[in-house]
């Protein structure tokens, strides 16, 4: 018998339910507005939206044009200096006030965010629950952090749609309660609809947020030049943060620009490969496209055959499939390492990138095949990829300076710890990178030679959550740092002597833990 969705997943079912939950954000013909202005409203000019998991038409981005969105930057920018001088039980109140009308809408977020970006029901769960807590934690805590510090103005945020909700939406929450008017753009590539259901009830709230969409041509000269933007933050790839980075170069404005870098593994004198291959599975979470994925495993050539046969076994155990289907109604389901790439464009360019490394001389060690019976017959594939590995990615590949922020990996093998270092630090700086060794004081004094904000010694590091803080060194970040306090310090103007620690053009002002 041939597997069916699941019906509580059909996503049918979950637009009746969105519809219910916040009719505001549909026009009459079922299409979605854009939020400016203090209400929805302006449909754009719709750009058909085609889901990753079996590439069905689920609804069409509203995309708006430069004069759209200017009037909503300078709506955005009106609402600044009455929320600024609301007090800040206040809005702690109406932030709460979010936080709980949110709450009885995790599932629905989680299962619209299966069909806009490809996530597992487990992962699209994380991604709402961790934005719900961790705002929630901020809310707990935050005079201690705010003290007499006081908002810039007008935050923009421009974010990839990997995690619009632990990124985007808890940034976005976070920088309200801190008095700030916010204005966010919908990824072009997926998170519109469950945004717009999450925006709708801050709106309702009273929370001062605009959420738009558009062309990032198009939009980009209001939401990162315009006079009336006093912060800027932005997620997303290394090409439009320098281009964001330059544009910002004569402007006295806040920013922080999170970037991808090559985020490796280092492999020296290690005996502990069970450990390895449950990092190895985690690792493959969301198929790997996530800034702090670790994609390139620099092993100590001696203990590569121990290597590969871990990595081979472990790998081999992962199940990539369709997230929705089921045996029969009523069945859990199904537990997955991950389901589609975020489009079959991005497919498509991890191809490339892999036929490159092989035509520039890698050699492939694991190739992964996709399993019939995770998937409906005859469905659409085009986004899916099982995982794919090379061995010896020469200098000339592409893929050797590049993240390919999708499930392929590639191993580096080193003689000298010199060579282990130098193939680690490739990217000029990276979000995360981890060293195994059973010396941990080597590791521990190794790792500081290595351009990461973060460095684990025989773990994985992530972005993390709370008090937990988090940047990135060379290329990888520009601007102020994030999460915990910092976050806080990021969107708000302190005394000439409270510097905003960040990754500047002119010094790098580091927390004393990351």
């Amino acid at each position: 018998m041939p597997k069916i969705i699941a019906p509580e997943v059909e996503f049918s079912k979950l637009l009746a339910d969105l519809k219910q939950a916040t009719p505001e954000i549909f026009t009459a013909d079922g299409g979605y507005f854009n939020l400016l202005e203090g209400r929805w409203q302006e449909p754009g000019q719709p750009k058909p939206f085609h889901s990753p998991i079996d590439g069905s038409d689920i609804g069409s981005l509203p995309m708006l044009q430069h004069d759209q969105a200017l009037r909503a930057v300078r709506a955005a920018k009106g609402e600044a200096a009455a929320w600024a001088a609301t007090d800040l039980d206040e809005r702690k109140r109406r932030v709460q006030d979010c936080l709980d009308q949110l709450r009885p809408h995790i599932d629905l977020v989680s299962k619209l965010l299966m069909w806009e970006i490809g996530k597992t029901y487990k992962l699209g769960f994380n991604d709402i629950d961790r934005a719900v807590e961790g705002v929630q934690w901020y809310v707990d805590n935050i005079e201690s952090m705010l003290g007499d510090r006081k908002p810039l103005g007008l935050v923009s945020n421009i974010a990839s749609w990997n995690y619009p909700m632990s990124v985007l939406l808890h940034a976005v929450l976070v920088q309200v309660l801190c008095g700030n008017s916010v204005i966010a753009k919908a990824p072009t590539d997926g998170g519109f609809i469950s945004l717009s259901l999450t925006f709708a009830i801050a709106r309702r709230a009273g929370l001062p947020v605009t959420l738009v969409s558009g062309p990032g041509g198009e939009l980009s000269d209001v939401l990162v030049k315009d006079a009336a933007v006093d912060c800027l933050s932005f997620v997303g790839g290394r090409y439009n943060g320098r281009n964001i980075a330059d544009a910002l170069a004569a402007q006295d404005k806040r920013y922080m620009l999170e970037m991808e870098g090559v985020n490796t593994y280092g492999i020296w004198n290690y005996s502990q490969w069970d450990t390895l291959a449950e990092q190895l599975t985690k690792g493959y979470d969301y198929g790997k496209q996530r800034c702090t994925a670790y994609v390139r495993w620099v092993v100590e050539r001696r203990l590569f055959p121990e290597f590969l046969e871990t990595y081979t076994k472990a790998i081999s155990s992962l199940k990539i499939g369709n997230p929705t289907l089921v045996d029969k109604a009523g069945d859990k389901l199904p537990d997955l390492a991950f389901g589609p790439v975020i489009n079959a464009r991005q497919a498509e360019d991890l191809d490339r990138l892999y036929a490159d490394g092989l035509k520039t001389g890698a050699i492939p060690f694991y190739e992964g095949k996709l399993d019939d019976s995770l998937f409906l017959p005859g469905q659409d594939r085009s986004a899916y990829r099982a995982p794919r590995a090379l061995v010896g990615l020469p200098r000339q590949a592409e893929l050797y300076f590049k993240e390919p922020f999708g499930p392929i990996d590639s191993v580096v093998l080193v003689d000298r710890v010199e060579e282990l270092v130098g193939e680690m630090n490739i990217s000029n700086g990276a979000l995360v990178t981890a060293l195994g060794s059973d010396d941990e004081k080597w590791a521990t004094r190794t790792g500081k030679e290595l351009r990461a904000f973060k460095v684990g010694v025989n773990k994985l590091r992530s972005r993390g959550d709370r008090e937990e803080v988090f940047g990135g060194l060379g290329e990888s970040w520009k601007g102020a740092f994030v999460g915990g306090k910092l976050l806080v310090e990021a969107v708000t103007q302190g005394s000439p002597s409270q510097p905003v620690l960040g990754n500047y053009p002119d010094a790098v002002l580091l927390p004393e833990k990351a």
